[in-house]
């Protein structure tokens, strides 16, 4: 699996030859939600080893640099409703939404490969499932990042 990895990693997404490894730096949290900064970082480093096929590395050491900030994070929107003839609303639908900016910095040519702020990502879910919003958010975060990436090269 691994080597599958490496292949699209090189070979399908089209990475400079010389970015094989990469540091995800913690995300800056400006949220309150404390739990955020390993969730988005734990997704985005499984991202990058598993569908760029980088090797993790230290700060020093690593070709790349992953680095952001989450600058809101929304675990309750309303989105969709019912009504009754009492005038009574319920929510049948929310959203998560979480707005982050992100780079991804080649070390050793000093130069920013791809960047997005502001992107704000959702995940809906059904009342009382925050979490499961939350995970579909992130997958659209982590997908952002790679198909980004590899857009740039």
């Amino acid at each position: 699996m691994a080597a599958l990895a490496a292949c699209y990693g090189f070979a399908g997404g089209g990475l400079p030859p010389n970015i094989r490894t990469v540091a995800v730096l913690p995300f800056d949290n400006q949220t309150a939600e404390p739990t955020l900064t390993q969730e988005v970082n734990t997704r985005v480093r499984e991202a990058v080893e598993s569908r760029l096929g980088l090797r993790q590395a230290g700060e020093a050491q690593a070709d790349a640099v992953v680095r952001g900030t989450i600058s809101r994070y929304e675990p309750d929107v309303p989105v969709a409703y019912t009504g009754n003839t009492q005038n009574q609303v319920t929510v049948t639908r929310r959203l998560v939404q979480i707005t982050v900016s992100v780079e991804i910095i080649d070390q050793h040519g000093g130069r920013t490969l791809w960047q997005r702020s502001g992107l704000t990502l959702e995940g809906d879910y059904d009342p009382g499932q925050e979490s499961v919003g939350r995970q579909r958010a992130l997958d659209k975060l982590v997908t952002n990042i790679v198909e980004g990436a590899q857009s740039q090269w």
